[in-house]
Parts: structure tokens; C-alpha cells; sequence
């Protein structure tokens, strides 16, 4: 396959993984299977792949492309230290040429080690702001990422980002719609809450929101859950609205 061939058609898989998985989490599984399958092939190499991702007021997500790296994503989430996240923080790759000899991640590179895979290469994906992610190959001989193949994996990076970008990209819209609707039903709910509080209780619309936001903090739950409590009840015709804190 040419060169350009080879490019239309990785990007255009790498689209369709965007395409074809709504959830983030998804997408960064599917990424990591087809990255250690092409990676695989470029070089001759057996490939395990792993992709990290972090996100302001997210959790770290991850995923590996075969079950062999679930021990060194929960080393990497427990220490908070790997290739994987050096290459994420610093913005440039992380090559260890030998698990059996580098300390500067002793857990990682013995977990790597017993896994049997003992050269690793750590390239960061460029994302937007507020977002980082990287992705991580690990192959059974050592000393593999040196000279062309380094220079694939790094390509291959390139074009992945693009895509890890995209998918984070609509992941973000999806929870920001999410949080509007949820956003809205809270404020719904509320309103209608408040409205029966004031025609029963004969009360303004803010002394009615403060006797919802009182019962809330006297019981520790949202205001949201009150009033929908207050709603439930007026709807099998409760005859009275009084809440005990």
C-alpha cells in the first residue's frame, strides 16, 4: 500500500472510531485495539497498547487493547506515575529501552516486566486545552523503539490525536447537553414546587423556595429531590405540603 493510501486509509478508520462509539470510554478502547493492530504490523512486533486520558473535573479515564495491561493501568492510577503520564505532561515522547533496567518507574516497568514486555514508547496526542492524553506502546523485545519505528508510533500519534480530539470534543457537547437538561428539569420541578407552596401556604415565591432549600439542608438531600417529593405527593392528592426536617 503507498504512502498515501496508507494515510487516507488511517484516517479515515481513525474517523470512523469517533463515528461509530458515542461514549468516549468506548472510543479510547476501540483506539487502543487498532493502535496495537497497525502499530503491530508497521513493525513486525506483537503490540500492547494502552490510551490515557485526562480531563478538568474528570476522572482519569483509560483503556488497554488486551487484558495483559489492566495490571499496569491500576499501577498507574495507584502511583499516579508511568510513561503514559510523563509523556502526557511533558508534551513529548517517553521511550523506557528496557523495563528490566530503568528506575524511573520501578512498579510500572516490573509490572511490564512479568507482562513480558520490556520496551515501552509514550507519545503524547495534542488536545484541546483542559485536556490531555497519550498513547503507549509496549513490545516483548527491548530496545524496540529506536530509529523507524519510533518514527511510526510517533506518526501514527499524530494522526490519532486528531481524532482523540474530535471524540473528546463530542464527548464534552454531549455532557454539556446533559447537564443543561438535567439543569432544566431541576429548575422545573422547583418552580412547580414552589408554585404549590405559594398557592397552599399563600407565601411568596422566595419564602417558598426557602422552605424547600430548609428541608433540603435539615434532610442533606438537593432541593431538586424535595421538590419532586413535594410534586409526587401533591399528584396522588396529599393534603398537606408540610415537610419535617
Amino acid at each position: 500500500m503507498s504512502g498515501v493510501r496508507l494515510g487516507r486509509y488511517l484516517a479515515e478508520r481513525l474517523q470512523d472510531l469517533v463515528l461509530e462509539n458515542s461514549d468516549v470510554q468506548d472510543f479510547l478502547r476501540e483506539l487502543a485495539v487498532f493502535s496495537a493492530g497497525f502499530i503491530g504490523k508497521a513493525t513486525g512486533q506483537h503490540m500492547l497498547c494502552t490510551v490515557t486520558l485526562v480531563r478538568e473535573r474528570r476522572p482519569m479515564a483509560g483503556a488497554e487493547s488486551c487484558p495483559e495491561g489492566e495490571p499496569l493501568a491500576k499501577i498507574q492510577r495507584s502511583a499516579g506515575q508511568s510513561p503514559s503520564l510523563a509523556a502526557l505532561e511533558s508534551g513529548v515522547a517517553v521511550s523506557v529501552p528496557d523495563t528490566r533496567s530503568d528506575t524511573r518507574w520501578p512498579r510500572y516497568s516490573r509490572a511490564a516486566t512479568r507482562a513480558g514486555r520490556h520496551s515501552i514508547l509514550a507519545v503524547p496526542l495534542v488536545l484541546d486545552t483542559g485536556a490531555g492524553a497519550s498513547v503507549t506502546f509496549l513490545a516483548a523485545e527491548p530496545e524496540v523503539f529506536e530509529g523507524q519505528a519510533r518514527m511510526i508510533c510517533e506518526a501514527f500519534a499524530g494522526r490519532a490525536g486528531k481524532a482523540a480530539r474530535q471524540a473528546v470534543r463530542l464527548s464534552a457537547s454531549r455532557d454539556l447537553n446533559d447537564d443543561l437538561r438535567e439543569a432544566m428539569k431541576s429548575r422545573t420541578s422547583i418552580n412547580l414546587a414552589s408554585g404549590i407552596l405559594m398557592g397552599q401556604s399563600r407565601c411568596s415565591q422566595e419564602e417558598a423556595f426557602a422552605i424547600l432549600s430548609k428541608v433540603s439542608s435539615n434532610r442533606n438531600v438537593k432541593v431538586r429531590a424535595v421538590a419532586e417529593e413535594l410534586l409526587r405527593n401533591f399528584d396522588k392528592g396529599a393534603g398537606s405540603t408540610h415537610f419535617d426536617g
